[in-house]
């Protein structure tokens, strides 16, 4: 049997407000939250409520047999919880399904396993925690943002103790192996790699309303066709996507839902393809008896190079990155001295889609970049964002510390003092 697995990526970012020189060391009020909770509500209308809705019915036509993963992140959980709790709602109905199962990542979707270990492991362990108190579940299954995999990544995954890593099928990782067979990453011993079908996913996420296209249309059945046209002893099938691909990026006039709703019974008719969670998967393999696989450097599922660089491309994103990384040892100390709003403050800038919007690749990548950013210019993106970390830099440092009984008066004397005249608003 091959198990088509389907996977979905379920985020949003908390998009910064157009800050600026002048807005320096007067507000605090770093996020778009109207315009943020505007864009969460109209998702939800068009994506996650009827998706949910179609999924669970699906679930219960197929009597269990349809079966499927995602990732929530813990920004968007928060906007959520904020402003579509009955959304929030649809997503827990599904995990009580037993057919779901919800796969972990960093609670704020943040690049944090390329700057700070410590914080990376602080990220992952809140939404661990933040997954068994929503769904109830233990993950076990772990993605790291964008869909990022190293070997560095894999043993420090297996370290935290997941049984199971996503990944992308890239071309110029696997050379002339196959993407539909399980591999344990270099330098682990118990760490299922299941990666991604970029072709057979990319078809319905980027190219089914394209009808310019030669695939188009994509009818249930031909697509079917195709997931059972893989090698016989093919064990998984990576559908991985963004959840927001149905109904926000392909609308609902494109017959998106139409297509969701008959595939899986579809490619139930082929009598050797079957459903299965990432967690399923793994419990079929004898992880000591699957290749080896090595990546010696990381790989994404994001743009044509399927690297790092449509984050950390340009020096504008390298700069941002650099700079907001450094300044993470000042937050958590004045986290710790009393003022923990800028800690979480931080960590919402920690999120990939920062320094995304600062990308300026042309030709197509360009294109989806300019999709999903919400500044005019990359340019833009870097001066809102450099200027909210001079702001939070000037935060952190003016937190006074508290007294302890052992300070001596000298020291008591120089302990910081709080600047006069600072407005702390937006909160």
């Amino acid at each position: 049997m091959t198990a088509i697995v389907p996977y979905f990526q379920v985020h949003q970012p908390f998009r910064l407000k157009r800050y600026t020189f002048f807005d320096i060391g007067r507000s605090s009020g770093y996020f778009d939250d109207t315009e943020n909770e505007r864009i969460l509500r109209r998702i939800a209308e068009k994506c996650y409520l009827p998706m949910n809705e179609l999924l669970a019915s699906l679930i219960d036509r197929h009597e269990g047999r349809f079966r499927f993963a995602m990732a929530i992140t813990g920004t968007l959980l928060d906007q959520l919880e904020a402003w579509s709790p009955e959304a929030l709602e649809s997503f827990q109905a599904l995990a009580r399904t037993g057919c779901v199962e919800i796969v972990c990542e960093t609670s704020h979707h943040s690049l944090a396993f390329l700057e700070d270990e410590d914080e990376f492991e602080a990220q992952v362990a809140a939404q661990r925690e933040r997954i068994r108190e929503l769904f109830e579940q233990d993950p076990v299954t772990f993605r790291c943002t964008e869909l990022v995999i190293s070997n560095a990544i894999a043993k420090k995954v297996e370290s935290m103790g997941f049984r199971g890593l996503l990944g992308e099928g890239a071309d110029h990782l696997l050379g002339f192996r196959s993407p539909h067979k399980v591999y344990r990453p270099e330098g682990t011993t118990d760490l299922a790699l299941l990666l991604r079908t970029y072709e057979r996913s990319d078809d319905i996420a980027f190219r089914f309303s394209n009808r310019s296209w030669d695939g188009w249309p994509l009818t249930p059945e031909k697509f079917a066709t195709s997931l059972a046209e893989v090698p016989e002893d093919a064990t998984l099938i990576g559908l991985f996507m963004d959840y927001e691909t149905f109904g926000e990026h392909q609308w609902r006039e494109t017959g998106i839902f139409d297509f969701v709703e008959a595939m899986p019974g579809a490619a139930l008719e082929h009598d050797h393809l079957e459903f299965a969670t990432p967690a399923e998967v793994i419990e079929t393999v004898e992880i000591d008896e699957v290749e080896e696989l090595s990546i010696p450097h990381p790989v994404s599922w994001a743009d044509t190079e399927r690297d790092l660089t449509a984050w950390l491309g340009n020096h504008m994103q390298k700069a941002a990155n650099k700079a907001l990384y450094e300044l993470g040892p000042d937050v958590k100390r004045a986290a710790e001295l009393g003022d923990p709003e800028c800690l979480e403050d931080w960590r919402k800038l920690t999120t990939s889609d920062h320094v995304y919007y600062m990308c300026t690749k042309w030709f197509s990548d360009g294109d989806v970049h300019k999709y999903f950013s919400p500044y005019t210019t990359p340019h833009d993106a870097f001066i809102a964002f450099m200027n909210v970390l001079a702001d939070l830099k000037a935060r952190v440092r003016n937190v006074p510390r508290q007294p302890t009984e052992t300070d001596s008066p000298r020291e008591q004397e120089e302990r910081p003092r709080p600047e006069t005249g600072r407005a702390r608003t937006g909160r």
